[in-house]
């Protein structure tokens, strides 16, 4: 899967736009540094996978959305598994990743 980082740009831009927000509410908000929104919004820079995290936290919804143009807002359980990825560091996040896969491919 190749990701269009255009697209995820203007799917953020656009989150940001409908809660009506300016980019340096959302980049406090998501604890990024001024003007990096801007540039992830232009396609300009690659978002990390913790600040994606961190933006979805602060646009009030799901990375899917982002990075496939999806979301899940039915519930707010996301938001609590969020937030314990976004203290993670390198090894403990591809720990939680492999076992978030293995979780997925389980039939519950």
């Amino acid at each position: 899967m190749t990701l269009d980082y255009k697209e995820i740009g203007r799917r953020i831009a656009r989150r940001r736009n409908q809660l009506g927000l300016k980019q340096s509410e959302v980049e406090e908000l998501a604890g990024i540094s001024y003007g990096y929104l801007t540039n992830i919004e232009r396609a300009v820079s690659i978002p990390s996978t913790e600040v994606v995290m961190r933006l979805a936290i602060a646009l009030e919804t799901t990375p899917d959305e982002f990075l496939v143009g999806t979301s899940r807002r039915e519930g707010e359980e996301w938001k609590d598994v969020a937030e314990l990825l976004r203290t993670m560091d390198a090894k403990q996040l591809n720990l939680a990743r492999s076992f978030l896969t293995w979780l997925s491919e389980q039939k519950l």
